[in-house]
C-alpha cells in the first residue's frame, strides 16, 4: 500500500545556511490532515542529528497539490558530512517520518583531504563484460570515478575499503562517457560505503544487464 502523501525537501545551500521548504503533496484521491511535529537534519555516516528550527503546524493536504513549509538550518554546528532531511508528522493521526530525499555536504577541512587526480589503469573482468577504471578526481567534498564497461553492461557497484566516503544517496550512470559526484574522503575516514548499483565500479563489482558501455559513476555524493 502506497503512502497517502508524499514529502520532498528542496533547498539552496547558501555558506553558512541551508534555506528551504519541506513540499507536502497528497498522492491518492483523499484529503489529509497532516500535523508537522518536528524536523531533524541526520547525518549519512558518523556525525549524529540535530533539529531543524521549525515551529509545529497543522496541514490539509488535497490530493495532488503542493504545500510548502518553509525552514531555515544553521550550518555552523554540524561536522564535516553529507546529512539529509527529515522530518517526523501525523498523518491523520497515524505517526510517520519522511525523509526529504536531497541531501547536502558540509566540507572536510584543506588539510584533511584528499585532493587531486589518481590514474588507476586497471580492469575488472566479470563473467562476459570487462570493467576499465580509468582515472579517480578528488576535490573538497567529492570523488568523481571515470569508467567505462565494455560491452554494454550494469553492474553493482561496491566500494568495500578502509577508507571510503560516507555514502551519499545514489549511485548514477548515464549515457556515454561522464563523470560522476560522490562526496569526499577524509584522510582520517574508517568508514565502509554500503553496495549501489550504477553501470560502474569503484571497487567490487558483479554483472546485471545491458546498458550503455562506457560511464563514470557516482560514490556516495549528494541528490
Amino acid at each position: 500500500m502506497s503512502d497517502p502523501i508524499s514529502v520532498r525537501a528542496r533547498f539552496e545551500r547558501f555558506p553558512a545556511t541551508v534555506k528551504g521548504a519541506f513540499i507536502f503533496r497528497g498522492e491518492d484521491a483523499n484529503p489529509h490532515q497532516v500535523v508537522v511535529g518536528s524536523a531533524r537534519v541526520a547525518a549519512l555516516g558518523p556525525g549524529g542529528s540535530g533539529p531543524v528550527p521549525m515551529a509545529p503546524v497543522t496541514l490539509d493536504v488535497v490530493p495532488h497539490r503542493d504545500v510548502f513549509v518553509p525552514f531555515e538550518l544553521p550550518l555552523s554546528e554540524l561536522e564535516p558530512g553529507w546529512y539529509t532531511l527529515v522530518c517526523d508528522v501525523d498523518v491523520d493521526g497515524s505517526p510517520a517520518t519522511y525523509d526529504g530525499g536531497r541531501r547536502f555536504s558540509v566540507p572536510w577541512p584543506r588539510a584533511t583531504v584528499r585532493r587531486g587526480a589518481v590514474k588507476v589503469g586497471r580492469e575488472v573482468k566479470l563473467e562476459d563484460a570487462t570493467v576499465h577504471v580509468e582515472q579517480v578526481d578528488c576535490s573538497g567534498d567529492s570523488i568523481k570515478v571515470h569508467l567505462r564497461v565494455e560491452p554494454a553492461s550494469e553492474v553493482t557497484l561496491e566500494a568495500v575499503r578502509r577508507r571510503p566516503p560516507p555514502a551519499g544517496p545514489r549511485a548514477r550512470a548515464r549515457r556515454g562517457d561522464r563523470t560522476g559526484q560522490g562526496d569526499g574522503l577524509p584522510v582520517d575516514a574508517d568508514r565502509r560505503v554500503p553496495a549501489r548499483r550504477a553501470s560502474g565500479v569503484a571497487a567490487g563489482v558483479r554483472k546485471r544487464r545491458s546498458t550503455s558501455p562506457a560511464v563514470a559513476s557516482r560514490v556516495g555524493g549528494a541528490g
